[in-house]
């Protein structure tokens, strides 16, 4: 599957010379800090940065854009651990656990879990993607509308188990999400819900909206406490700790492997991406799991599930800018943007007549993964010290940076509005027991449900079942589904009624 003599000649290109190298740290430095502002997302870091690259050679222009890509998805989820931030929509559910184990004092074990998970993560990514581009390229050209909303669907099933409470609170938070997912211009044309307000057209901003309900509403129930974690011998940065938590990683093989490999199918598919695979791979960890009641409460597993589906979809993102020359989101889009600066066109033909230039390409993200590791552990003493900071500075301080954010993705006063109304939705919701997740996974995976499924019926005819017995890769993926859904929780069940008699 490899070609031994363009291999040799990619080693060639990236170690004859330390040039290719030079602007690797400078972009996992860039990536790290965009990454874990809010608001601030890896691909604008990437498209402010995209104009240095004109002066580069193609190698060293493509290892510079991938390192902000590799160093920002980290990034998103240092915020997501240490304040309930998620630094973009791909670290959401890095959230979930990684905050209450903040909270409860081991924001060291959780910053080393999330980065031994992202490093391992984005390793089997890109190892995949060296082994299996030709295959995938195959693959990813038999995805259709019909296979997309299979995988969305799978993501939606996340939102019935994010309550141990009360599943109908998380059913309604998550049928909430997909209402406000509807506000806007629809797949088709027709005008909702905008109550003739121009900033409404395109629908309510994923990100601002995700920064309010995560942030500033917890931001705003934090206005009492003193500290992110009250107990003031854990304030702490510990290396020691940190390492305790990158060891801790070891201990779910499982999880890690489940999660970097959802990754990568599922970070391969065009405009799916690690957002899905992020939500996908916590809920069959959650599902299989022999403690599914500590998720959400600090389970380190929650946190090694999340990141490192999240770090491997990076590998499959860049199956389709290398073999297709189709960007798989924003930030390969921006990928894609360096191709044609210097005249380079993915696809096919890139992948059989520059094979070595793929090869270096991939290779060398895998340099920036070992990299990462190095860096992250490096940084992470500093990251950290937020912990140690007094709420009544950092309260304030937060949020106007979420405000900041918010206009900074829409441009408009819409972001900062958008912030401060689903701020106090989110308080709201937290005050009554709905789980906020599930709201912004159904906003977030609302409209992207509905052009799929517009797709579909277009595609076929208005006959999408008939469609899908045409289908074979949309009845593997809906077959898969339904046992993970159904088989998993009977077997769980059957087990333990076996255990109890």
């Amino acid at each position: 599957m490899i070609d031994q003599f363009a291999l040799s000649q990619a080693f060639d290109l990236l170690f004859s010379d330390i040039t290719p190298w030079l602007w690797v740290i400078p972009g996992l430095l860039i990536g790290l800090i965009f990454g874990s502002i809010p608001g601030l997302q890896i691909s604008m870091a990437m498209a402010v940065f995209l104009p240095v690259t004109f002066g580069m050679s193609f190698l060293q222009a493509m290892l510079f854009l991938t390192a902000i890509f590799t160093g920002g998805a980290y990034g998103g989820g240092v915020t997501a651990i240490l304040m309930n931030i998620p630094g973009s929509s791909s670290s959401i559910a890095t959230a979930f656990d990684g905050y209450p184990m903040a909270r409860k004092g081991f924001h060291n074990e959780a910053l080393g879990l999330g980065l031994c998970a992202s490093v391992i993560g984005a390793f089997v990514g890109y190892v995949l993607l060296l082994l299996l581009i030709e295959p995938l390229a195959a693959f990813v050209l038999k995805i259709g509308p019909l296979e997309m909303v299979v995988v969305v669907l799978w993501g939606l099933t996340l939102v019935a188990t994010l309550n141990e409470g009360s599943m109908a609170k998380g059913v309604m938070a998550g049928f909430l999400g997909l209402m406000l997912s509807q506000v806007g211009m629809s797949t088709t044309g027709i005008m909702r819900t905008t109550v003739g307000n121009p900033y409404l057209i395109d629908g309510i901003p994923v990100v601002p909206a995700m920064i309010g309900i995560f942030a500033a509403a917890e931001l705003l129930r934090l206005r009492g406490d003193s500290y992110l974690v009250r107990n003031e011998a854990q304030r702490n940065i510990s290396f020691a700790r940190i390492l305790k938590g990158v060891g801790q990683t070891f201990q779910y093989p499982g999880v890690l492997l489940r999660g970097s490999l959802i990754g990568s199918v599922i970070g391969a598919i065009p405009g799916v991406g690690s957002s899905v695979a992020n939500l996908v791979s916590y809920g069959e960890s959650k599902r299989t799991s022999k403690n599914p009641e500590a998720f959400g409460k600090g389970a380190p597993e929650g946190v090694v599930a999340a990141e490192s589906a999240n770090s491997s979809s990076e590998g499959g993102s860049m199956t389709a800018l290398l073999a297709l020359g189709i960007p798989g989101g924003a930030a390969t889009a921006v990928l894609l943007a360096a191709f044609s600066f210097h005249n380079i066109i993915g696809g096919p033909s890139f992948i059989r007549n520059q094979t070595d230039v793929v090869y270096s390409i991939i290779i060398g993200n895998i340099g920036e993964v070992v990299l990462l590791a190095v860096l992250g552990l490096l940084s992470l003493r500093v990251l950290g010290l937020v912990v140690r900071v007094p709420l009544s500075y950092l309260v304030p301080s937060v949020l106007a940076m979420c405000a900041w954010g918010g206009y900074g993705i829409t441009g408009t006063i819409a972001g900062p509005l958008t912030v401060a109304a689903f701020a106090g939705l989110g308080w709201l919701m937290r005050r009554n027991g709905y789980p906020v997740a599930a709201t912004v996974i159904g906003l977030l995976l609302g409209r992207m449900m509905e052009g799929e499924i517009v797709r579909t019926l277009q595609v076929s005819g208005g006959q999408p079942f008939d469609y899908m017995m045409e289908r074979p890769i949309a009845l593997v993926l809906f077959t898969i589904m339904l046992l993970v859904l159904i088989g998993v929780p009977a077997i769980k069940a059957y087990r333990s009624r076996r255990s109890s008699t």
